[in-house]
């Protein structure tokens, strides 16, 4: 039994595929996992729920030190910005707005996971080790899924802000779209997706490289030590990602909290505009604004995701054998 376990646990991810190019299995399943879509879009739900959760703190500290640039604060140090939070809010100013992350988060992250993973099989061609096609498969699920998350990602980050004037995630809606119009749920789009691109570029390809090096390194032991495989690389991936991108995130969060809590508004919506607008208040500094926290909320958040995701696979994968046992083939 400790041997089929094993076989059915290894990743074809990290050994070449055995099968000839014509060999059609009898039921319809993924080159790679074996699982159906809707499953994917359930793990990658859970996946962003748990990641975004846990790491909503730091998120939100990151947030202060961002648009601190345009508000009236004079201190943006990770210090400073936790200091200034618990002063006026206590530890709960912390968790402001981590009801709109619940909402995008989850139905962001199903979009994501599933459209990735849709479009890895087709990229690939059959080849687990084709890291351009993770690349760009990653790319495309990027694009969806900001379409779902970035509007709950702005009013999520208006109620981050000390001294937010909305009550909640309901009252921040009703009153940007009175306001401010739907037009404003999008605001930061372009910037988000400009941003996630290379974000997702970065982070896949060195994702894929992390955990091909960690497990050539024990290979013998792979399968067991999965789980701190998927972690680790996920860390790695997630913190180099997160420094290149910094400066498109700095924009992106000007331009979702302009006009409130002080911050400054923008007559143009285009990046390269308020790129120049932070450089010329704060120096080619200001746009590397907040990397620390962001550094350290996607480190772990992604080696949360990456773990979570896979665990979650799993269980379908050991769903989806028990099914296929338990009908006779």
């Amino acid at each position: 039994m400790a041997t089929d376990a094993t076989a059915k646990f290894q990743n074809p991810e990290f050994r070449p595929v055995s099968q000839p190019p014509d060999f059609h299995p009898e039921l319809p399943v993924s080159a790679h996992d074996g699982l159906h879509f809707w499953q994917f879009m359930i793990a990658g739900s859970i996946a962003g729920m748990v990641e975004h959760m846990a790491m909503y703190p730091v998120d939100t500290v990151k947030t202060h030190m961002q648009a601190m640039g345009s508000c009236p604060v004079k201190s943006v140090g990770v210090r400073q910005a936790l200091r200034s939070i618990l002063r006026s809010e206590g530890s709960a100013g912390l968790y402001r707005g981590i009801g709109a992350m619940g909402l995008g988060a989850g139905p962001a992250h199903a979009v994501y996971f599933s459209v990735y993973e849709v479009c890895k099989k087709y990229f690939s061609s059959g080849n687990p080790n084709n890291s351009a096609a993770h690349a760009v498969s990653g790319v495309c699920a990027t694009v969806a899924s900001d379409a779902v998350f970035t509007p709950m990602d702005m009013v999520k980050q208006r109620l981050q802000l000390s001294n937010s004037p909305y009550r909640g995630v309901w009252d921040c809606v009703k009153r940007v779209l009175k306001e401010e119009g739907f037009r404003a749920f999008y605001a930061s789009y372009r910037t988000t997706v400009v941003m996630n691109a290379p974000f997702t570029a970065v982070h896949f390809s060195t994702y894929e490289a992390a955990k091909k090096g960690l497990m050539e390194i024990s290979p013998e032991s792979a399968s067991d030590e999965r789980l701190a495989v998927h972690a680790t690389a996920g860390a790695a991936a997630g913190a180099l990602a997160a420094v290149v991108t910094t400066p498109l995130d700095v924009v992106k969060t000007q331009l979702q909290c302009q006009g409130v809590c002080g911050c400054d508004r923008f007559t143009s919506g285009s990046i390269g505009d308020v790129l120049q607008i932070i450089v010329k208040k704060d120096g080619y500094r200001g746009l590397m604004r907040g990397w620390v926290p962001r550094m350290l909320f996607h480190a772990p958040a992604a080696a949360i995701c990456w773990s979570t995701y896979e665990a979650a696979k799993t269980f379908f994968q050991e769903l989806n054998d028990s099914s296929n046992t338990g009908t006779g083939t």
